[in-house]
C-alpha cells in the first residue's frame, strides 16, 4: 500500500531527528574523549607471584576498556626480579624495575611488594583491588597536569626512529623539586607458558610489558610556555613486537615522584 504525503513527511522528519541526535551524541562522545587527562598507572609484578595474574587482568582491563571517566589510562606493567629465586626466572623481570618500585617504598615509608599499583606516583594499593585503582585513578584526573607531546619522526635505520617531545609550562609541580622526563617503551602481547614456581602450569598474558625506560632531560620550571623540548632517537631491540610497541613520555618529580604529565602513542609495526 502507498504511504500517504503526510506519512512521508512524518517518516523524514523522524529520520532527521535521529540523525541529529547520532550526531550530537557523537559530538558530545569525541568532546568527552578529548577532555581526558593521562594518568599513568604502572604495575609491580612477577610471572612468580600466585597472586599476580588477577592484577595482570586488571591492568589489562584498565587499558582496554579506559573505564574511569575523565582519565586516560596509561599503563605501564614492571615485572621486579626479587621473585626469580624460588624456580621461575621471569623472562621479562628486570633489576631496573625493582629499584624503581624500591624507590617508590621509600617515599611510601613500606616495603616493596607484588602486586602493587602505582597511579601517577602518588598513591600505591594492592594491585588486584579494582575498586581502588578507579578511584585514585579518578582522583588523579582531576588534578593540573603538564601538557605533554611526541610526535614521530622519520627511520634512522632500522629499528631507530626519531621522536620530538615538547612539554609545556609545569602545571602541579613543587618548589625545590626536579621534573625529570622520562621515555618508556612498552609491548603488549607477551606472554609464558610457565612451567615452574607458583604459578606452575598456567599461561599468563601481560600488557605494556616495560621493555627500556631512560631519562631524556628536565623540564625548565620557568619556561613561560614549554618548559622543554627535544628530539630523541629510540632503539627498538629486533626481539620485540613493532606492532605491539608504545612509546610514552612522562614528566616526574625526582623528590615527589609525582607525574605530572604524559602522553603515550602506538608505534606503527
Amino acid at each position: 500500500m502507498r504511504n500517504s504525503p503526510a506519512v512521508f513527511r512524518l517518516s523524514l522528519a523522524l529520520v532527521i531527528a535521529c540523525s541529529a541526535f547520532a550526531a550530537k551524541a557523537k559530538a558530545q562522545t569525541a568532546a568527552v574523549e578529548a577532555g581526558r587527562k593521562p594518568v599513568v598507572v604502572e604495575l609491580f609484578t612477577s610471572e612468580g607471584c600466585s597472586s599476580c595474574p588477577p592484577a595482570d587482568v586488571l591492568l589489562q582491563k584498565l587499558a582496554a576498556q579506559q573505564p574511569v571517566a575523565g582519565a586516560e589510562i596509561i599503563a605501564l606493567e614492571e615485572h621486579v626480579d626479587y621473585w626469580n629465586h624460588i624456580g621461575w626466572i621471569d623472562p621479562f623481570s628486570s633489576a631496573e624495575w625493582t629499584h624503581r618500585q624500591e624507590a617508590y617504598a621509600v617515599l611510601f615509608k613500606n616495603d616493596a611488594y607484588t602486586p602493587e599499583l602505582v597511579v601517577d606516583g602518588q598513591s600505591q594499593f594492592v594491585g588486584s583491588s579494582e575498586r581502588q585503582a578507579e578511584l585514585e585513578i579518578e582522583k588523579a584526573a582531576r588534578g593540573v597536569k603538564t601538557e605533554v607531546a611526541i610526535t614521530p619522526g622519520k627511520l634512522e635505520g632500522k629499528g631507530s626512529q626519531r621522536f620530538t617531545v615538547s612539554v609545556g609550562k609545569l602545571a602541579g609541580n613543587k618548589a625545590g623539586d626536579v621534573a625529570e622526563v622520562w621515555l618508556a617503551v612498552s609491548e603488549d602481547g607477551l606472554q609464558s607458558s610457565v612451567s615452574l614456581g607458583e604459578n606452575a602450569g598456567h599461561v599468563l598474558r601481560h600488557v605494556a610489558t616495560l621493555r627500556s625506560l631512560r631519562k631524556i632531560g628536565v623540564a625548565d620550571a620557568s619556561g613561560a610556555s614549554a618548559s622543554f623540548t627535544g628530539d630523541t632517537l629510540v632503539k627498538f631491540n629486533s626481539h620485540w613486537d613493532p606492532a605491539n610497541l608504545h612509546v610514552t613520555i612522562f614528566v616526574q618529580e625526582k623528590k615527589s615522584r609525582e607525574i605530572l604529565g604524559a602522553a603515550s602513542m602506538k608505534i606503527k609495526g
